[in-house]
């Protein structure tokens, strides 16, 4: 819905040049706003934000200003992977942040997988995983299944409406 009270991230296994072709083809189709992220970008609710191909997106806090930002980073693959989920994630933890909704999603791999866990046990998170059924390739929802981390998992068609339950939208 276009009146989402929350920021949606998005780190998707792509490389430079398609992120931002995808994210504005996203915007067409969508409700919301949906940007390839820029590095200082202000996170604002109903706005999704996608990672840019070939850099990790990790997000910050501005407690001074009461605000969050993100950061766009080149650093070191992760498991093979820039951008990676795992950063995404791991970077939620060290922000004051009320409760996160976690989904993985079809992908090879477990990227996600160890930053999703660690959501899990430091903040109030919700976890979604999509089902083998309507994936192309269930490795990465397989790894958080397998984990034990995964409190719902869905087919494709039906996440989006899950995670607007846990919004209490």
């Amino acid at each position: 819905p276009k009146n989402i009270k929350a920021s949606i991230l998005i780190v998707q296994h792509m490389p430079p040049g398609f992120t931002k072709s995808f994210a504005e083809r996203l915007n067409q189709l969508s409700k919301i706003i949906v940007k390839e992220a820029e590095d200082g970008d202000v996170l604002q609710p109903g706005v999704a934000y996608i990672a840019p191909g070939d850099y990790h997106m990790i997000v910050k806090e501005q407690k001074q200003m009461n605000q969050y930002f993100i950061q766009i980073s080149k650093d070191a693959p992760v498991r093979g992977h820039r951008p990676s989920v795992d950063i995404m994630m791991n970077s939620l933890v060290h922000i004051d942040i009320k409760k996160v909704i976690g989904v993985i999603m079809t992908g090879m791999g477990s990227d996600g997988t160890q930053g999703m866990t660690l959501l899990k046990q430091k903040k109030d998170t919700y976890t979604i995983a999509q089902d083998e059924a309507s994936c192309v390739v269930y490795g990465m929802p397989k790894a958080a299944v397998e984990a034990g981390i995964i409190d719902e998992i869905v087919p494709l068609d039906r996440i989006t409406n899950k995670i607007l339950q846990q919004l209490g939208a």
